[in-house]
């Protein structure tokens, strides 16, 4: 069985069948077969079943929320704006799928050639629980619209959010196979990656578990692509306006409990701002209400399990006991809640646990640099390359930093990191690679064919 705990309460939210040698078997025929009629489907039917879908997500957005807040912990108000982002994203593919597998044709002298995107077959994503419902949409819209079908195999402890989304699809009217969930253990997804039904994946997740994905797929020479985790360096220079960067940074860090692979993590201060920087993100900090996800006052709830929760306070331990400074929270709080508080570190350095791995939680760590160049080079002295957001008042020197110097795939001056249906999305290094979203994500599951004709 699959269980789902609530990380508020500690209690037994429902228990999930696993799915049976028999019921794999089934489903991976179903969605082989309905590959076979879907990749002939035209824009006008795939466009239908997207805008069905965003209008269920609208319908039901309290309902998904509140199912997210009891198996994961996600505070109320940002589970409906998950729900909210799901369907933006379903209307944008709807509105721009067509226009992104245009054909394009290229220049021959001696012949006529163009170059066509199609679908290639069954997409397995294999996602996290932080995000539950984007995480997928962010994959299977796109790989849909495109003429793909798509399997799902969620987190263990989201499995009502995998059927949820699953219902969704149906009630929109998909056709069967087209979308479908598979209730299994990670141990067993190996297997699934490897038979011959399955066409590329898509993993969401920690940097070991794309390792061994892509090893296994690799083995058997399929696509994928990997979103994985991150440990974000957003620069503060001199110029920077404190208080807008502070409360940008602080809702960065802050966002889903912390637990987000593009949440800030790693504060590069100028020395000649740490101070005034570190008090205005301690005040904003501080502000965030700590409680009951269910609650719609609540801005930071509880980490999804007690065990990460436990290994999140371990990485704070050892950082402190390496000589970083707590500027604010620090401590864990007993009873069955998982809860972390808000917390600050500073006078992190290289070779620590805060600056070196990833934080997944609400934890800032700062970093003094002496000057720019410092800067830059500490943000980029990681194995990560997800995301990294700097803030200036000069933004042309702003923007030169971030397209020329920073090592990561989202690069934002001013503002927080964050996914939207319109940009390509990914990292580099030990981030993962290929990229979701926009035409790029569309694109990464079709068949790139380049059709040329002789001119006699």
């Amino acid at each position: 069985m699959l269980r789902s705990i609530n990380p508020f309460t500690g209690q037994l939210v429902a228990e999930y069948p696993r799915l049976t040698a028999n019921g794999l078997e089934e489903r991976l025929n179903a969605a082989a077969l309905a590959f076979q009629s879907w990749r002939r489907s035209d824009a006008r039917e795939r466009r239908g079943l997207i805008l069905a879908i965003e209008q269920g997500l609208l319908a039901q957005r309290s309902h998904l929320a509140r199912t997210m807040a009891l198996e994961m912990g996600k505070p109320i108000r940002q589970g409906l704006a998950e729900v909210d982002k799901c369907a933006w994203l379903c209307r944008h593919y709807a509105e721009h799928a067509e226009a992104y597998l245009q054909n394009e044709a290229i220049e021959l002298s001696d012949s006529q050639c163009f170059v066509c995107y199609r679908p290639i077959g069954v997409v397995l994503g294999v996602m996290p629980w932080n995000f539950p419902f984007w995480q997928v949409f962010r994959f299977a819209i796109p790989a849909i619209a495109a003429g793909n079908v798509a399997l799902l195999k969620h987190a263990s402890n989201v499995s009502g959010c995998a059927l949820a989304i699953e219902r969704l699809f149906q009630e929109a009217g998909s056709p069967a196979g087209v979308f479908g969930v598979l209730l299994l253990p990670a141990r067993e997804i190996g297997a699934v990656i490897e038979d011959p039904r399955i066409c590329a994946v898509s993993l969401t997740g920690s940097t070991p578990a794309g390792r061994s994905v892509a090893a296994t797929a690799g083995g058997v020479l399929k696509k994928v692509v990997l979103e994985l985790g991150g440990s974000d360096p957003y620069i503060i220079l001199p110029d920077a306006e404190l208080e807008h960067a502070a409360k940008l940074c602080a809702a960065s860090r802050l966002i889903n409990s912390g637990q987000s692979c593009i949440a800030a993590k790693r504060f590069i201060v100028h020395q000649d701002v740490e101070a005034p920087f570190i008090e205005a993100l301690r005040r904003q900090m501080q502000a965030a209400v700590l409680g009951d996800p269910l609650d719609e006052a609540t801005d930071l709830g509880p980490m999804a399990r007690l065990e990460l929760r436990d290994e999140l306070a371990a990485q704070v331990r050892r950082s402190i006991e390496q000589g970083a400074r707590v500027e604010l929270g620090g401590q864990t709080t007993s009873g069955p809640a998982a809860i972390y508080p808000a917390t600050i570190l500073s006078d992190v350095r290289p070779g620590m646990v805060a600056f070196d791995e990833e934080l997944f939680g609400p934890v800032a760590a700062v970093t003094c640099a002496r000057d720019e160049r410092e800067a830059i080079a500490l943000a980029n002295q990681s194995c990560f390359g997800l995301g990294a957001a700097i803030f200036s008042a000069d933004r042309n020197r702003a923007c030169a930093i971030a397209a020329d110097e920073l090592e990561a795939g989202c690069c934002f001056v001013n503002d927080f990191v964050r996914s939207d249906p319109r940009i390509p999305f990914g990292g580099i290094k030990q981030s993962g690679f290929g990229r979701e979203l926009a035409r790029n994500g569309i694109l990464e599951f079709c068949n790139v064919k380049s059709v040329v004709v002789a001119s006699s």
